[in-house]
């Protein structure tokens, strides 16, 4: 009974090693992409925060200003850009994100249409019967600008068409390599505080401030989409780093504690034959 037991953890102690060495692996992979990822996510924000600088004092330096992007419309149909994962074992990074999207989706009369950046997002809103208008998997590790672009000329023209009169977007914002939290961002239309006192700017514009403004927006919404997936991209990083950390932690309690079975199972054997040899020996007395 013993000997099987043993076969048995010996085997288990096996299958938990080979696990042990795929999550420290992932976990060293996860952890070497962080670094480029939170460079990459760094590197782009002052641009984009400086961007959207410059369309605030634009939008507010006139009270008659007016623009198709600051056009407020009774919201009826909506456009959610949406960026998950390609893959799993990242903790709560999918999931959390998807569900939060999912909740502002359902609130409302009519199905959001959706851009999903990520395989895990196609997949998810396939699943619940949405109108995707743009699939994009794998572009979060490889993005670049002109993809960007892509993403933000439909958004825009959707808009502008009168198609969706909201466009948002959902990541999840990296905070520190413990903390990631899915957020939303309203992109279009552009907020424009309208009671507030008009700003006379210093710089003109030409050939008006409208012409400047509205050919900034396309530039400030892909950025917003760059930084997002930049941020997202860091973020799903950190949360499978942290996941397989765990994972390896895990597997590592539960090795030792195998291994304890495994210990003492062998030492019931021992003492049980011990204890046939010292019968046997009694026996022939």
């Amino acid at each position: 009974m013993a000997s099987g037991n043993m076969k048995a953890i010996k085997r288990r102690i096996k299958s938990v090693g080979s696990t042990m060495q795929i999550t420290k692996a992932m976990e060293l992979v996860s952890s070497s992409k962080l670094r480029k990822a939170k460079e990459k996510a760094e590197a782009g924000r002052p641009y984009f925060e400086k961007l959207y600088e410059m369309m605030t004092e634009i939008a507010e330096s006139k009270k008659d200003f007016s623009s198709p992007f600051i056009e407020r419309r009774e919201v009826k149909n909506r456009l959610f850009i949406v960026i998950a994962g390609d893959r799993g074992l990242a903790g709560g990074y999918n999931g959390n994100l998807l569900k939060m999207a999912l909740s502002e989706g359902e609130n409302g009369e009519d199905k959001p249409k959706i851009i999903a950046i990520g395989k895990k997002t196609i997949e998810f809103f396939e699943k619940r019967g949405f109108d995707i208008v743009g699939k994009y998997p794998l572009l979060a590790e490889t993005a670049k600008t002109a993809d960007c672009s892509d993403i933000a000329t439909i958004a825009i023209e959707m808009f502008k068409k009168g198609e969706v009169d909201q466009v948002k977007i959902f990541y999840t914002t990296f905070v520190s390599p413990l903390v990631q939290n899915p957020v939303s961002m309203d992109i279009l239309p552009i907020y424009r505080d309208e009671d507030g006192e008009e700003v006379p700017g210093v710089i003109t514009y030409d050939p008006s401030p409208e012409a400047v403004f509205n050919r900034i927006v396309p530039k400030f919404t892909m950025s917003l989409i760059y930084c997002a997936l930049s941020d997202a991209y860091a973020s799903e990083q950190s949360a499978r780093r942290n996941a397989m950390e765990s994972a390896t932690d895990n597997a590592e309690k539960m090795t030792e504690e195998l291994s304890l079975k495994y210990n003492r199972a062998r030492q019931e054997k021992i003492t049980n034959e011990i204890n046939e040899i010292v019968s046997g020996a009694n026996a022939l007395q």
